[in-house]
């Protein structure tokens, strides 16, 4: 046995395996750039919605900056939170921690130090209310609904909560606090993220098992309960949709361009909602959902602001 040599492949595989354990690209990769993306879009719409003819430059970049961090860290942290999960299912597998691309200790410092840097920056530049519901949705996604994914099918509410205050965030950036018509784009998101995710709850639904994830109904084979969850809140999302020609807002109203939009998006939505609840090929269906709500919400939320300048 050659000890000098064993010696020295053991020492070059040692700081071959430390050398993996940190990449810049899987620090980007921990930060779930498309989901990250997602927050800081629909931030940033809720905050054109207010008053897109008077823009603040320094009030939009602090927001989009400061919802990119919290965004970016939130996922890190949960990918941190998450990551012998992930090790067990094919979707997820890959990611930076399981796949040993970056340390358990450095996502979570990366995490927090992102989060931190977050809040800070919409502390500073922002206002409190801003600062507080950023805050509240890093505390709903890392503290409840992380550790809820693998004890109920409820966390999808639970995440969908946190999900759906960016647009929040971006409204009480622009109004200074929430008013009806903020409250009403966090009720669109919140109604948009079950049709959206129940159907990647389903189409995964193997995967999300291996997990140890509660995502689809307990005793539910067929996916019935499933649909019908998904019909009923793109249900609500379409009242949401309209509602805000029926209250009495402060905020004008929207105009013929988002009322066209909303109808034809709407419709577009509710067929393959109610064909995932009555179809026998409800994987076909769930796959048909999952890329129409794909398309839908950045339609509807860029349709309410360009029929703000028309």
């Amino acid at each position: 046995m050659n000890l000098t040599k064993d010696i020295s492949s053991s020492s070059t595989s040692s700081a071959f395996d430390e050398e993996k354990t940190f990449s810049i690209n899987g620090l980007y990769e921990l930060t779930k750039p498309r989901l990250s993306l997602l927050s800081v879009f629909t931030a940033s719409l809720g905050f054109l919605v207010h008053d897109p003819l008077r823009l603040d430059i320094t009030l939009f970049l602090a927001l989009t900056i400061g919802t990119a961090f919290a965004a970016g860290g939130a996922a890190a942290l949960n990918q941190w939170m998450e990551r012998k999960e992930d090790a067990l299912m094919a979707r997820t597998a890959s990611r930076p921690i399981p796949a040993k691309i970056i340390s358990p200790e450095i996502a979570v410092f990366f995490g927090i130090s992102l989060s931190a840097a977050g809040l800070l920056i919409l502390w500073k530049w922002t206002n409190p209310w801003a600062t507080l519901l950023t805050f509240s949705t890093l505390f709903i996604y890392l503290a409840i609904y992380t550790p809820l994914k693998k004890k109920s099918p409820i966390a999808i509410e639970i995440g969908a909560i946190a999900g759906a205050l960016p647009p929040l965030i971006g409204w009480v950036v622009a109004a200074g606090q929430p008013t009806t018509y903020g409250l009403i784009l966090f009720g669109i998101l919140f109604a948009w993220q079950l049709p959206h995710f129940m159907a990647i709850a389903w189409n995964h639904r193997q995967d999300y098992t291996k997990g140890g994830f509660k995502f689809h109904q307990f005793n539910d084979p067929t996916g019935k309960r499933v649909g019908v969850k998904s019909f009923a809140y793109s249900i609500i999302l379409t009242a949401l949709v309209f509602s805000p020609y029926f209250l009495n807002i402060n905020q004008s109203k929207p105009g013929y361009f988002y009322f066209i939009s909303s109808v034809l998006l709407s419709l577009y939505l509710l067929i393959p909602a109610y064909k995932f609840l009555t179809s026998p090929d409800r994987d076909k269906f769930a796959k048909k959902l999952f890329f129409v709500t794909i398309i839908y919400l950045p339609l509807l939320l860029a349709s309410l602001v360009i029929d703000r300048y028309l």
